[in-house]
C-alpha cells in the first residue's frame, strides 16, 4: 500500500505503532490517541516524516471528524483494553466502544472516500471456551452484570456496526479478531510483556489460580501482516478475521516458565488465587484468513519470546 493518507485510532497503543511502522514511509500517517497507553512518544517512529500524533479522543466528535479529514484508509484500534482495567471502568470500556466506534464509523460516512475500514474486535467475543473457533461459530456473551463481559460484549456491538455500515451505507469495512499478540513495544497488562518485564528484574512472576488456562500467542509481526493483507484485499471487505497463531499455544503458567527459562531469570513463578470468571481456553481456526488474504503466521513461540526478550533488554538499559 503506498501513497495513502492512513488514519489510526488509538494509534500510540502497541499495535497501532506496529502498524505506523509498517506502513510509513509511502503512506501518510496519522496517529489518533489520548496518550493513555503511549509506545509512541519518545520513539524514533514520533520523528518519522510523514507520520504525525493528534492527542485526542474518539469520544470527541469534532476532533475525531478533524483528524480523520482526507484519509483513505481507517483502522480502528482505541478502546479500554486489559482485564483489570476494564473490571475497574466497565461502563468507560462501554462507551469508548460504543461511542467511540459509533464517532469514527459516522465521521467516514459523512466524509466519503474511505477505501477500507479496519475494526478491531477481539477474541474473547467467543467466551470462555474457544477451541479452533472459526469466525462463522456462535459468539458468546458472559453473564449480565459481570464486568469481566463487559469488552467483549460492546466489541461484539461494534462489529455489528461496524458490518451494518457497509451494509446500509456502502462503507467499505471488516473486523479484525486478535489473539493474545505480545512483541516488542509492548503496553499496558498483558501477560507477555508483564512476564518479561518481571523476569529481567528477578521479580516473581504472579499466575492467576493454577495457571491452567490456554491460550495461542500471536508475535506482533504476524498480525501486522494479517492486517496489512486485510486492507489491500478486495476479498476482505465485509468479513470478520481471525488472526493469530494456532501453533503457538500453551497454559499461562508454562509461558511464565518458558519466559523465565529464555530470559535466564532466577525469578519465581507464584499462583496468586484470582476470584473472578476467566477464559479458560482459546485457540483461534484462522483457516479463512489464509484462505481469503493468504494470511499465515510465521513467527513461533520460542522464536517470538526470544526477539521480544532481547528488545526488553536493551529498552530497561
Amino acid at each position: 500500500m503506498t501513497g495513502k493518507r492512513i488514519f489510526i485510532s488509538g494509534g500510540a497503543g502497541f499495535i497501532g505503532s506496529s502498524l505506523a511502522r509498517r506502513l510509513a514511509g509511502p503512506n501518510e500517517i496519522i496517529l489518533f490517541d489520548n496518550l493513555h497507553r503511549d509506545a509512541v512518544s519518545g520513539t524514533e517512529l514520533a520523528d518519522r516524516p510523514g507520520v504525525t500524533l493528534v492527542e485526542g479522543d474518539v469520544l470527541d466528535r469534532a476532533a475525531v471528524a478533524k483528524a480523520v479529514a482526507g484519509s483513505q484508509v481507517v483502522v480502528h484500534l482505541a478502546s479500554i483494553a486489559g482485564v483489570d482495567t476494564v473490571m475497574q471502568n466497565p461502563v468507560r470500556t462501554m462507551e469508548v466502544s460504543l461511542l467511540g466506534t459509533y464517532n469514527v464509523l459516522e465521521a467516514c460516512r459523512v466524509m466519503g472516500g474511505v477505501e477500507r475500514f479496519v475494526d478491531f474486535s477481539t477474541s474473547e467475543v467467543f467466551g470462555r471456551y474457544a477451541y479452533r473457533v472459526a469466525e462463522g461459530d456462535v459468539t458468546s456473551l458472559g453473564a449480565v452484570g459481570e464486568a469481566r463481559w463487559t469488552y467483549a460484549v460492546s466489541k461484539l456491538a461494534t462489529e455489528h456496526l461496524a458490518h451494518n455500515y457497509f451494509k446500509q451505507y456502502g462503507l467499505p469495512a471488516l473486523s479484525i479478531r486478535p489473539f493474545n499478540i505480545y512483541g516488542p513495544h509492548q503496553v499496558g497488562e498483558g501477560a507477555v510483556h508483564q512476564f518479561i518485564l518481571r523476569a529481567l528484574k528477578g521479580e516473581p512472576l504472579t499466575v492467576h489460580n493454577d495457571g491452567a488456562q490456554i491460550r495461542s500467542w500471536c508475535y506482533i509481526d504476524d498480525i501486522v501482516d494479517g492486517l496489512s493483507l486485510a486492507l489491500e484485499s478486495p476479498a476482505a471487505v465485509g468479513q470478520s478475521f481471525n488472526i493469530g497463531n494456532p501453533r503457538s499455544t500453551l497454559t499461562i503458567y508454562n509461558l511464565a516458565r518458558e519466559v523465565v527459562r529464555l530470559a535466564e531469570s532466577t525469578s519465581e513463578v507464584r499462583l496468586v488465587p484470582w476470584d473472578f470468571p476467566d477464559v479458560e481456553l482459546r485457540i483461534p481456526n484462522i483457516d479463512k484468513a489464509r484462505g481469503l488474504l493468504g494470511f499465515a503466521p510465521k513467527v513461533d513461540l520460542e522464536e517470538g519470546l526470544a526477539r521480544t526478550i532481547s528488545w526488553y533488554r536493551e529498552a530497561l538499559r
